[in-house]
């Protein structure tokens, strides 16, 4: 680690559908990825449970997902060079959005709070819809503020998963 710079703390959502030829089924690509984050100057500091979801868009395949709390003297664009890098060392190739993957990393939360330029936007804009990102981060950073929403992710969690009220005034045909 480099000795001057303060380090951050990242949330990064992982995701995987698809085998990879050495680690095998998308589980286990989690748990390779997870030990990949490790380096010179990126820290793992906690790791959530790895869990099973619907997929989004065109693809047919079930997701394993996670999310990893890490700390590192990186910004957020050389974070997110870093976890480009990791990708393509899994295979992952560009194309078609929501179509199955070896290996997706998202940064979702910054310690240093929001983040905006041409290539990255943080907090990740779609985290607080999304089950499969906020459940796991739930376990490992439950009070964790959203920048943008100002509420903590159990908060988010909680909304998500409400009950939604039905409309009185919708028809029943």
């Amino acid at each position: 680690m480099r000795d001057a710079t303060p380090l951050q703390l990242y949330a990064i959502g992982l995701g995987s559908n698809r085998r990879h030829a050495r680690f095998g089924d998308p589980r286990h690509v989690l748990m390779a990825a997870l030990a990949a984050l490790e380096s010179d100057d990126i820290e793992p500091v906690d790791a959530s449970p790895i869990i099973a979801s619907a997929p989004l868009g065109p693809s047919r395949r079930r997701y394993a997902n996670a999310v990893a709390l890490v700390a590192s003297p990186l910004d957020p664009p050389e974070m997110l060079e870093r976890l480009k890098a990791i990708e393509a060392g899994f295979g992952r190739r560009t194309g078609q959005r929501w179509s199955a993957r070896t290996l997706d990393l998202d940064i979702l939360l910054w310690s240093g709070g929001a983040w905006s330029d041409t290539v990255l936007t943080v907090p990740h804009p779609e985290m607080t819809r999304r089950g499969f990102v906020l459940s796991p981060l739930m376990t490992i950073a439950p009070e964790w503020r959203h920048p943008v929403a100002g509420r903590s992710v159990r908060q988010l969690a909680a909304r998500l998963n409400r009950a939604k009220p039905v409309d009185p005034n919708a028809s029943a045909h």
